[in-house]
């Protein structure tokens, strides 16, 4: 793969960094909206949404923009990225790589680099930052207000991190992260829909599809 997944697997599982409240003016107010958020994307049975990831690095004249897709219920989803596959069942995750017909099954807490958990895309702003109120914008009649989150953890390569919420709808719309190297990634969620209909097995590995691939199974 030529994209690091840094960005991405930020939002895999939580940060274990106990959670420390950096106040500032407008902590309270950052922290509400992000919990609103939180809980009107969680009450919804499932999530539907396409996403771009751009990569960019002026000074090493780096720019990298990829598209994917994914699918969410509950715990449960379907992602696709970089010609890569992932399906979480609740119990097992499989990665699913055509160029080697290759499948990566993690029943475990998911330490691959390949292993990106959608989910926590809604929670992950919970733990290891301290929140500010950052500018708001007015995006094709949508109103987006970001909020700064600040790592609490020095040895961070991360700047900051900016979360742009459409405040009509309470849901993500951006997730720019700021790195200290002079590189800035960002997560631009598109095409999004609620409670859609989904097959009933959509989120279940069929292992009658990849008879002829290798499959690498954790014990």
């Amino acid at each position: 793969m030529t994209v690091k997944l840094n960005f991405i697997l930020k939002f895999i599982v939580l940060l274990t960094i106990p959670f420390c409240v950096v106040y500032s003016q407008d902590h309270d107010k950052s922290k509400l909206l992000l919990d609103k958020v939180s809980k009107n994307m969680l009450n919804k049975e499932n999530m539907s949404f396409e996403f771009t990831y751009k990569l960019e690095n002026s000074k090493e004249k780096i720019s990298q923009e990829i598209v994917g897709n994914a699918q969410i219920s509950g715990e449960k989803y379907k992602l696709n990225f970089m010609d890569i596959q992932q399906i979480y069942d609740g119990h097992k995750t499989y990665t699913i790589i055509p160029e080697n017909e290759e499948i990566n099954i993690d029943s475990g807490g998911g330490n691959s680099d390949l292993i990106i958990k959608p989910t926590n895309l809604i929670t992950f702003y919970t733990s290891g930052y301290g929140y500010e109120w950052d500018i708001k914008q007015i995006v094709m009649g949508r109103t987006i207000q970001y909020v700064k989150l600040l790592p609490i953890e020095e040895n961070t390569d991360v700047k900051y991190l900016l979360i742009g919420i459409d405040i009509n709808n309470l849901s993500l719309y951006k997730i720019i992260e700021i790195g200290k190297n002079g590189t800035n990634t960002t997560l631009k969620i598109i095409n999004q829909s609620f409670n859609v209909s989904l097959p009933q097995n959509h989120f279940k590995f069929n292992p009658e599809s990849y008879k002829d691939y290798f499959i690498n199974e954790d014990s």
